[in-house]
């Protein structure tokens, strides 16, 4: 199958099962509605989608890991609702519709956040799929992934960084948090229930981390190269936000050359770990490449 064709097919998949749980597991009206708003504004669901792909590259069934995947992009979604906030980034477009809080209002925004962040938790705790020992495992690391030591602790270290010029190995270590953690998740979550052996763990581990590093460099760079029209949002709110980026540090050039390396120790990563022939691979190259 082609990478457009899996990555398609991926995406329709999540959003079915995003639905699916949304409607199941909320009440109908108002926070609902929020809840659907956000979710409906689609995204590439590349979070889910490494999930399953690193799944399948260990021999996972699909339908073991779609409530997990599922639970991982709520928890990613919850995060761009209070990011966009007035207080966050103060963005009123996200993938080119109104940001939650501009289609309702900030309490309401704030609360479907935190409805999709335990919906998130609930979803794996009720997996029937997985086993008692596979849901306390997936619980404990998404907390981590995405809470005071993860994701929401990367966030803060942004918003410090505002204003302030960083080292390179500070900028790594926001964005090993903010963006990386939750991309972690993902392979982590494959290859564990895959069984694989220390080894292999720590090789897709440091393929991971990587792989965080490579999509917010590109990430960076789309805010300078990329066309609004087709991000979904306005660029240059980097620059005008003050943020310390990587083509701030090291320029578009430098900031390229940045990115090629992690590509390269990636892919090195998946021959030590014996999958480097998995869709993984093309992944790799697509998150380096991507326009929006």
């Amino acid at each position: 199958m082609q990478l457009t064709e899996y990555l398609k097919e991926k995406k329709q998949l999540i959003n079915q099962q995003l639905e699916l749980y949304v409607r199941d597991y909320s009440v109908p009206g108002r926070l609902q509605d929020s809840i659907l708003h956000s979710v409906h504004a689609g995204g590439k669901r590349l979070r889910p989608i490494l999930l399953l792909a690193t799944a399948q590259a260990f021999e996972v069934q699909e339908e073991k890991v779609l409530g997990v995947a599922s639970a991982l992009e709520m928890v990613h979604t919850y995060s761009l609702i209070h990011d966009d906030l007035p207080a966050m980034d103060n963005d009123d477009l996200r993938r080119g519709k109104p940001t939650n809080h501009k289609r309702f209002d900030e309490a309401t925004a704030i609360l479907a956040g935190d409805a999709l962040l335990t919906l998130s938790m609930q979803v794996i705790a009720e997996d029937p799929h997985l086993s008692d020992s596979e849901r306390i495992y997936l619980i404990q690391e998404l907390s981590k992934a995405s809470g005071a030591k993860g994701m929401v602790e990367g966030q803060m270290q942004d918003m410090l960084s505002e204003n302030v010029e960083v080292s390179l190995e500070k900028l790594e270590n926001i964005h090993k948090n903010k963006t990386g953690q939750l991309l972690k998740f993902s392979i982590l979550t494959g290859a564990y229930l895959g069984g694989v052996t220390d080894k292999v763990l720590t090789e897709m581990i440091k393929m991971a981390e990587a792989l965080g590093l490579i999509f917010q460099i590109q990430d960076d760079i789309l805010d300078i190269t990329g066309d609004a029209s087709v991000i979904g949002k306005p660029t240059g709110s980097d620059e005008g936000n003050h943020k310390s980026t990587y083509p701030q540090l090291l320029g578009l050039e430098g900031a390229i050359d940045q990115k090629e390396k992690y590509v390269q120790r990636a892919l090195e990563n998946l021959k030590n770990a014996n999958i480097e022939g998995s869709t993984l691979s093309q992944l790799i190259q697509y998150l380096s490449i991507r326009d929006h």
